[in-house]
């Protein structure tokens, strides 16, 4: 499997940045996955310095941004001829007040993993987050250091879909309900949450009873209401299936959700895909049945 890798300067600045907080939860990880990890020019020079990763063969040089660097890694998550050249997914780690982070290859990185279905991961938690599902998905043991991502039942989840998007988002919920039923509080933009609770009704949820709560529509403020609670860190997972193909009115509002997300990286999961949000659900409850929450109980 091949990723592409990148962080803004704050993440890989100092000792414990954020690049660095993810090597030391998931080398071992990356080790095992046999993760090759192709890492733009100047992420690859902090990962030498530090220390992370030495000797390890699967970590490749890209160049620098400057030079092409993100743009060679948005050419090969659409794919490129040639032996190595196409991208499973991209870890972009970003620091939302970095000038770069909005740069047109930076924005394009992430709009082909979505029209791809390919991962695109912007946050520590993400990142810890993917390592494990991958880990789960390769019939590996459960790192306890991952519990904190699956502690479910003390979560809570932001459901979001675009409107071209809501047919996936309601097939979604419904081949998951039991993950996304653990959750201890769903929240949703308007329309999404309403059919979401229409579908819980369905399946038995008790009529009147909300499965998710309701919050404005994106349009109207929605994205705004939970990206407050995701800096408050009281949401701790979105999965948000965007639309790439059309022009967003309410642009502003869905990067501000976006930035939140990234404000709090290490407190935060966002999930852009519905073939990787499938892939994590599966995991979630493979992983379930190997480490029973004790909120759950044993039996």
């Amino acid at each position: 499997m091949r990723m592409g890798l990148a962080a803004n300067a704050l993440h890989h600045d100092h000792d414990d940045a954020a690049l660095f907080r993810w090597l030391r939860a998931c080398e071992q990880g990356i080790r095992e996955l046999n993760l090759h990890l192709h890492a733009v020019g100047r992420t690859h020079a902090a990962i030498e310095r530090s220390g992370y990763l030495s000797d390890y063969p699967g970590l490749a040089r890209y160049p620098y941004g400057r030079e092409g660097g993100l743009m060679k890694l948005v050419a090969e998550i659409v794919g490129m001829h040639g032996p190595g050249r196409t991208l499973d997914g991209a870890i972009y780690l970003i620091d939302p007040v970095d000038p770069s982070s909005i740069f047109p290859e930076a924005v394009a990185l992430k709009r082909q993993c979505v029209i791809h279905q390919k991962p695109f991961i912007s946050t520590v938690a993400s990142a810890r987050d993917w390592i494990e599902m991958e880990r789960i998905q390769a019939s590996m043991v459960p790192d306890a250091g991952a519990d904190d991502l699956h502690a479910l039942e003390t979560h809570t989840l932001a459901l979001i879909a675009h409107d071209a998007m809501k047919p996936q988002m309601m097939a979604y919920a419904s081949d998951h309900f039991d993950v996304l039923a653990r959750f201890a509080r769903r929240v949703a933009t308007g329309t999404t949450g309403q059919q979401l609770n229409e579908l819980a009704w369905s399946r038995g949820w008790p009529q009147g009873e909300n499965w998710v709560e309701r919050f404005q529509s994106g349009p109207m403020g929605g994205d705004a209401q939970i990206a407050d609670l995701v800096l408050e860190r009281r949401c701790q997972r979105a999965i948000f299936f965007e639309d790439p193909h059309v022009a967003r009115q309410h642009e502003a509002d869905i990067q501000l959700l976006e930035r939140a997300v990234t404000t709090v990286t290490d407190g935060a999961v966002c999930m852009t895909s519905p073939r990787v949000a499938a892939r994590w659900a599966d995991a979630a409850r493979k992983r379930a049945t190997l480490v029973p929450s004790p909120l759950r109980g044993e039996g």
